[in-house]
């Protein structure tokens, strides 16, 4: 309960008013509180992944399954170690067509539901087609595009543009459309013209549901880059799990297979920070919320 004294300014000696010390404002989480909060949210992560390395050391020591079949995994770091820079090589090729193909996705994707958005006659004549080219299953176009564009790593970007542009597009449009209409009817009685709204209103409430969008689609990328390498070429990941699956070199195939999926994992971990950068307002972003302590 505040009194009438509680509520009077201190004075100083001097007899003027004196403020009450006030926190400083601070600067940012300590770096200490934020390595112990990146190692909280991750033990779960973790301890499930040492769980299925243990399953999987087991079914190979146990000879559960033939060993063509499922290699240990001492024969699969083996083949990493001894295959280092082959390795190494077709997976820098392989993350180039994903990042250059999820770049492409994601700029002309925000592009098109910009245009969608603010044009009904775009949307009825573009987005029905959209969806038609979604639906059509992908490896079946990846020969087309070999034929058109070559051997090279076009082909392979060019599909994993069309893969990862649909969630791009649908999350785009979505969070375009779920901006409070309030805010644009205020922003247009004051003048604001279309261009601010959309700088200074749509696109940052949009940023929620596109940054999942982006999640969705860079994952995504990946698929697109390796199912156009099945098809024609000589380099890349893809081209390795056709050789390792034709030659029967499971410890190969293991191998290749864990680093397809660390470059999925690298580069949803690198969208997911940029979503804290660009969002940290938003509620998913808050560390307090009743889901994020079960």
């Amino acid at each position: 309960m505040v009194t009438t004294q509680d509520a009077r300014p201190t004075t100083s000696s001097s007899g003027g008013p004196r403020s009450r010390p006030t926190t400083p404002p601070s600067g940012g989480t300590p770096l200490g509180t934020r390595a112990l909060t990146l190692l909280a949210e991750s033990w779960r992560p973790v301890a499930v992944l040492l769980a299925l390395f243990a399953l999987w050391w087991f079914v190979a020591w146990r000879e559960l399954v033939p060993a063509y079949l499922v290699p240990s995994p001492g024969a699969v770091a083996e083949t990493m170690v001894a295959e280092w820079t082959m390795l190494l090589e077709h997976t820098w090729v392989t993350t180039l067509e994903t990042i250059v193909g999820f770049v492409l996705a994601a700029v002309i994707g925000v592009a098109a539901a910009v245009l969608l958005v603010y044009s009904k006659t775009a949307e009825k004549s573009l987005y029905p087609l959209i969806l038609f080219a979604q639906v059509i299953p992908k490896i079946a176009i990846a020969p087309i595009l070999v034929v058109w564009f070559g051997f090279g790593m076009t082909p392979k970007i060019v599909l994993a543009v069309l893969i990862a542009f649909f969630p791009v597009v649908v999350s785009a449009v979505a969070g375009l459309r779920s901006v409070d209409p309030e805010l644009l009817e205020m922003s247009a009685t004051m003048g604001a013209s279309r261009w601010k709204t959309f700088r200074k209103i749509r696109f940052p409430g949009a940023l929620p549901q596109l940054m999942s969008g982006l999640k969705v689609a860079v994952t995504l990328a990946v698929v697109g880059a390796v199912v156009g390498e099945f098809v024609g070429a000589d380099r890349g990941l893809g081209y390795v799990l056709l050789l390792a699956s034709g030659n029967l070199d499971a410890p190969l195939l293991f191998a290749d297979l864990i680093l397809m999926s660390l470059i999925g994992v690298v580069l949803f971990v690198l969208v997911e920070v940029l979503e804290r950068l660009l969002i940290p307002w938003h509620a998913s972003r808050r560390g307090n919320l009743a889901l994020a302590t079960v």
